[in-house]
């Protein structure tokens, strides 16, 4: 069984860290739920399954990839994770025969998703 090992890059790594902050700051006024707190532990369980099994998430078609992540990130694959609260996280897989390296690319609302892959409201 080869290694996983996951990593959160560009955006979704500052947005990792931007919930951490916010939810720092929720914790010390006394808050202990609220939808930061669920979408930090979303993410959270997310990746431990990915650890577990990389392939987890819907591969999603070449033909719908956003040329602005092809150009960004030079993808070969592009893999999709649905959240909670309608968010989304997109990730690649990179690896040989015994390593697996996940690249969380993107963590993004519902609304944005839309925007990135072109979809348009009814």
């Amino acid at each position: 069984m080869r290694k996983v090992t996951v990593y959160l890059i560009d955006e979704a790594k500052e947005e990792f860290e931007g919930l951490n902050g916010i939810i720092g700051e929720q914790a010390a006024r006394g808050i202990t739920s609220s939808e930061e707190m669920q979408l930090l532990a979303s993410i959270k369980k997310k990746i431990e399954i990915l650890k577990l099994n990389p392939v987890y998430g819907d591969q999603v078609p070449r033909r719908l990839w956003p040329k602005e992540l092809i150009a960004k990130h030079k993808l070969t694959n592009v893999w999709r994770v649905e959240l909670t609260n309608y968010w989304r996280m997109l990730y690649t897989l990179r690896g040989d025969k015994v390593e697996l390296i996940c690249f969380i690319i993107e963590l993004i609302d519902h609304k944005r998703y839309d925007r990135l892959f072109g979809y348009k409201k009814r």
